[in-house]
């Protein structure tokens, strides 16, 4: 029976050397971060998409997965410490899949994202990226309320994959 436990024991440490090999680490963020002196502009992202709010949706969410991820700083355009500029390039649906009847039974929503962000302060550009993309399967039948609904959680789950993917290389940046 005791060999078992320091059986696991080991496994168990093993397991937790290996993560930390990995670089990951039980911490809660950068000082930067965290600090609640720091003031961030994240305005509504640029729309350059078909769908309405998108610009405006992936801004929102992000400032709230920011505040998720441990940020404890204050947005607002006067006094920013950095500017996060995003332009929604494109929100795209293709189908995927047909039934029997060549309706189409599945389709595949892309979001396709470009992000900037700026010290302010000195001018420089911390992180540029184009084209980051998430996509999102969504089913869609004849009719077009199902459809349509089905498309907007696919959206909003997009979005919410972008806004984690931003927060996160933000939160290392920072």
């Amino acid at each position: 029976m005791a060999g078992r436990s320091a059986h696991r024991i080991l496994i168990a440490f093993a397991l937790l050397s290996a993560v930390a090999g990995c670089g990951y680490r039980l911490e809660s963020g950068t000082a930067r971060f965290t600090d609640p002196s720091v003031r961030m502009d994240v305005p509504p992202f640029a729309n350059r998409s078909t769908t309405p709010d998108a610009g405006a949706v992936g801004a929102a969410r992000f400032r709230e997965e920011l505040r998720r991820s441990g940020f404890r700083g204050t947005f607002g355009k006067i006094g920013a410490n950095y500017l996060v500029e995003g332009t929604v390039r494109e929100v795209r649906s293709d189908i995927f899949s047909h039934g029997s009847d060549r309706f189409s039974l599945e389709s595949r929503l892309t979001l396709v994202v470009d992000v900037r962000v700026v010290e302010v302060a000195h001018g420089g550009v911390l992180w540029k990226e184009s084209g980051l993309t998430e996509t999102a399967s969504y089913f869609s039948g004849m009719d077009a309320q199902y459809t349509e609904a089905n498309r907007r959680a696919a959206f909003e789950q997009v979005v919410r994959r972008m806004a984690v993917r931003l927060s996160q290389t933000l939160r290392v940046l920072l």
